[in-house]
């Protein structure tokens, strides 16, 4: 006599969201954006103008982290198309564990263009005292996947989930990370506390994005 199979419940802990979506008023905002940011490069005083993790930047230009505080049409409007975004986003994510009534309110509180220049990369590093965060592909140049040319590196933040591997761990994944390909006009979205890295870019065009650090309040 055999014993009926037991009844197994799934439980998918500790997940990592990430998002991504498309600005549908890209092709409206892109060259001013774009104009606006090459204006500000040029006037540079420091390849970082932020001075932040200057080591850990290579052939890059980065802007302070007020980029989407001045006081320009097209940049008020980017900021509040990403604010709306952030705010939708975290919404959905937390709707469960906030009391009923009041609403989640993106802020972002640091934002930073990086125009990336031929070799240029950003080595692995998280962004504290945030949320969530996000990147802007305003022109993604060259970047391709299938070369691992110019994308974004997510790394798993499971620090030993690779410590042992075998027929049972292939649900894991082989790598250790997931690996994004930059698209013209995409928005990707991802917790704080994810590790990233924009690996070597390699082109005759620039890697152009805006990024930007969040916190959330409930209103």
């Amino acid at each position: 006599m055999y014993s009926q199979a037991p009844e197994i419940e799934s439980i998918n802990a500790w997940t990592s969201p990430l998002f991504v979506t498309t600005n549908p008023d890209h092709e409206f905002i892109k060259d001013d954006l774009l104009a606006y940011i090459y204006e500000y490069q040029k006037n540079q005083s420091h390849a970082i103008d932020s001075h932040v993790a200057i080591t850990a930047k290579h052939q890059l230009f980065e802007s302070k982290l007020n980029f989407l505080e001045a006081d320009s049409p097209v940049i008020i409007e980017a900021r509040r198309m990403l604010e709306e975004l952030l705010s939708a986003v975290v919404t959905e994510v937390n709707r469960g564990y906030w009391p009923e009534g009041p609403e989640g309110e993106a802020s972002i509180i640091e934002s930073w263009f990086h125009v990336t220049k031929d070799g240029g990369y950003h080595d692995i590093h998280s962004h504290p005292n945030c949320s969530w965060c996000g990147i802007y592909y305003l022109e993604p140049g060259e970047c391709a996947l299938d070369a691992r040319n110019g994308v974004n590196r997510f790394y798993d933040p499971r620090i030993n989930a690779d410590h042992y591997a075998d027929a049972g761990t292939a649900y894991l994944g082989e790598q250790g990370f997931w690996d994004f390909e930059p698209v013209e006009g995409q928005i990707v979205i991802f917790p704080s506390y994810l590790k990233h890295s924009a690996l070597p870019y390699f082109g005759k065009k620039d890697r152009v994005v805006v990024a930007f650090n969040s916190i959330i309040d409930l209103v």
